[in-house]
């Protein structure tokens, strides 16, 4: 069994951010105060906000921005590919879609978030599908994931 060791390429760090070894992050935008647990793998073209926490065990995939004050659980994972070609996935990035979570989102643990738009506030239950953006501010859970209460 060979061991690869954490890739950190090409990232713009803020002040005091914390990353937890192993785990690869290359072409994004760490804000101030940044956190990320193990075995997190961030793409290119992303960018975390200040304040954010990223759990172990966290797919980001690339076109992704997360806004300020996130908190994103342990084993979420982001979808830019909506699998929109017949022979599955696409292999041209031009066909891929931006997820953008604005400022203070909270998600669960294990959801999985398609390229959507989340605002302000909102809060996904753990195992959460989130497949439309959300924009009213509340709690959503489910597959896929629906409103459960406003706040």
């Amino acid at each position: 069994m060979r061991y690869e060791n954490s890739k950190i390429v090409n990232v713009k760090f803020g002040k005091n951010v914390k990353i937890i070894k192993p785990c690869n992050i290359y072409g994004s935008k760490l804000g101030d105060n940044v956190f990320i647990g193990p075995f997190v793998e961030i793409q290119k073209n992303t960018k975390i906000g200040n304040g954010s926490r990223i759990q172990s065990h966290t797919f980001i995939c690339e076109l992704v921005d997360i806004g300020k004050n996130c908190f994103i659980g342990h084993g979420v994972v982001f979808v830019n590919d909506k699998f929109n070609k017949k022979n599955g996935p696409s292999k041209d990035s031009n066909l891929w879609e931006k997820c953008l979570l604005e400022d203070n989102v909270s998600i669960g643990s294990n959801s999985t978030i398609l390229p959507i738009k989340i605002c302000s506030g909102s809060v996904i239950g753990a195992g959460s599908v989130v497949v439309k953006d959300i924009k009213v501010k509340g709690i959503y859970a489910g597959n896929p994931a629906k409103l459960i209460k406003k706040i």
